[in-house]
């Protein structure tokens, strides 16, 4: 491994870890990712089993 890309590796965390006192930004943005997921394919299926109905039998 090159010398830069082990500066690079060790300078990336002290190693002590912080106390959690609240959820992280990202904690969120993953909340809020996923509740937007499940929005897109229940309306999906939504519209995907109204299609199936509008159509008429043979």
């Amino acid at each position: 491994m090159p010398g830069g890309m082990i500066a690079l590796v060790s300078a990336a965390h002290s190693g002590v870890p912080r106390p959690r006192t609240a959820p992280e930004l990202s904690d969120a943005a993953l909340f809020v990712m996923a509740v937007v997921g499940v929005f897109l394919a229940r309306r999906a299926l939504r519209a995907r089993f109204a299609k199936n109905r509008q159509r008429p039998q043979d």
